[in-house]
């Protein structure tokens, strides 16, 4: 779901408002929808208790994007713990498309995503999973394969019970730059040095359960 080409510089939109606009997305783990007033609630659908990692997932826009976007999104947290956090630039190695059947299936393990056989960035903004994360809470960017640390910032995101409206995230993907903003406040700004950097590709949402979280208004657009 969700409409591209609305207007100069989109490439796509999406209000999130339910369910049914995410018809078309590509499920990989145990995720849980539902409404929250006129947004996307996303959940773990089985218990992390019993199902330890295995309990997450990584839900996919169906979209491939190419490089020099701007991805924004509303986000609220609704209920702890866990984590959130963005795929972008995700793609398949040696050319594959990141759902070609050539690839090793992936079912929401973690692992899978950061070591296996996918590129990608992902910057985690909701680390309230572990204590030690909620003690000292910072917004990480990584590069995958490999699951490399190369950005980090202060993450000014509340505990659920203190979220009272939506934050309004932004990821900048431009060549070798990287920049995250939360409510028009940027947390890191990285460039890539090295000479493997990534391009075009699919974005998806992942958490850890078993964090209950709205989404609304996804809007990806040229820079």
């Amino acid at each position: 779901m969700g409409v591209p080409g609305l207007a100069t510089g989109i490439l796509y939109s999406n209000p999130l408002a339910g369910p049914g606009d995410v018809a078309g997305w590509v499920a990989e783990g145990p995720v849980g929808m539902g409404n929250h007033k006129e947004a996307l609630e996303l959940s773990g659908a089985v218990d992390d208790r019993e199902f330890g990692d295995h309990a997450h997932w990584t839900f996919w826009c169906p979209e491939e994007f190419p490089d020099g976007i701007r991805i924004s999104w509303d986000f609220l947290p609704l209920a702890e713990p866990g984590l959130a956090m963005l795929f972008f630039a995700a793609a398949g190695q040696g050319g594959r498309d990141l759902f070609s059947a050539a690839l090793v299936p992936r079912t929401g393990y973690y692992p899978q995503y950061h070591s296996g056989d996918i590129d990608t960035l992902h910057v985690s903004y909701f680390r309230h999973k572990y204590q030690s994360e909620r003690a000292f809470r910072t917004c990480n960017l990584r590069k995958s394969a490999g699951f490399e640390l190369v950005a980090q910032g202060a993450d000014p995101l509340p505990p659920a019970e203190d979220a009272t409206d939506f934050y309004r995230l932004e990821v900048v993907k431009d060549g070798p730059r990287v920049a995250f903003s939360i409510n028009g406040l940027q947390l890191f700004a990285w460039r890539d040095p090295s000479e493997n950097v990534l391009g075009g590709g699919r974005i998806g949402f992942r958490q850890m359960a078993p964090l209950r979280a709205a989404y609304r208004n996804l809007v990806v657009e040229k820079v």
